[in-house]
């Protein structure tokens, strides 16, 4: 016990600096508080400004966790870019140690490219942007959660289920001041930074599932962010490689970033990119 207690600098000898010790939690304690209202706000403020750009070129890193039956987690790293033109246009490449997909959605069609397996899908998708990726959810049970972040309706996707909402305070992203939010739902804990400013870009997304032993995370961060761009009249033009083979949508998951051999699929939701599993 006494040793415990030089340890921790806790014991009899040390009464000042116990002192100064659980002053400086006091102080400290109201800056993890709740600041009530302020969470939502930052995230519609976010959720408009992404509405209100007609163009945007991105890059991100995205992490993905499984828990094996011996409860050690595993993470599996992704890179990849998006470029998204609206109401209708969007090409994507995502790329790991295990798939090296590209999508593309030309308003009409939606085709995904298995670079790792010399195979695309294709299927008939008019419409906006949104409804895609709804309908792509919908058929696949692909999460899609980046891809809230990206939506029209952000706002109202982000908060449906949510019962806590907090801003925490503020970090740093790459160097990028950001607001620190952190919300509850039932059967998820996420957290979101936002840069400051008047260009209120998400730079970070973590989602915990609480539903699964351990509370495997997903994560993705985005390392770029520009709307000045012009995409080429080509830009989500899809044309499949020689040789390459028609599969059907039961193949996509030979797309997955996971390994087939991963023991525990996630349940957190995944990147803006197609291929994560539910």
């Amino acid at each position: 016990m006494k040793n415990t207690q030089r340890t921790l600098g806790l014991g009899c000898g040390s009464t000042v600096a116990s002192s100064l010790f659980l002053a400086a939690l006091m102080l400290a304690a109201p800056v993890a508080q709740a600041i009530e209202g302020d969470a939502e706000a930052i995230l519609k403020a976010m959720s408009q400004y992404v509405a209100q750009q007609k163009n945007i070129e991105l890059t991100f890193d995205s992490d993905i966790e499984v828990v094996t039956p011996q409860l050690e987690k595993i993470q599996f790293t992704n890179s990849g870019e998006a470029l998204l033109s609206r109401p209708d246009k969007m090409r994507a490449h995502r790329v790991g140690g295990y798939a090296d997909v590209d999508m593309v959605f030309d308003g009409k069609t939606l085709s995904i490219l298995g670079k790792n397996i010399n195979g695309y899908i294709q299927r008939d998708s008019a419409g906006t942007l949104d409804q895609m990726i709804n309908t792509l959810r919908a058929e696949t049970g692909v999460a899609f959660p980046g891809a809230d972040l990206l939506l029209t309706n952000s706002y109202d996707t982000l908060m449906a289920g949510v019962m806590e909402a907090k801003h925490i305070g503020r970090g740093v992203i790459d160097g990028k001041e950001c607001e620190h939010l952190a919300f509850r739902n039932f059967d998820t804990d996420w957290q979101l930074w936002v840069q400051v400013g008047d260009k209120p870009i998400p730079c970070k997304m973590v989602v915990t599932s609480k539903m699964l032993n351990s509370a495997p995370q997903y994560t993705v961060r985005i390392k770029s962010w520009k709307t000045d761009v012009t995409p080429s009249t080509d830009a989500f033009t899809f044309t499949p490689p020689a040789g390459s083979q028609r599969l059907g949508m039961e193949s996509m998951s030979s797309l997955d970033e996971l390994p087939p051999s991963a023991p525990v699929s996630p349940s957190a939701p995944v990147t803006p990119i197609a291929g994560e599993k539910k």
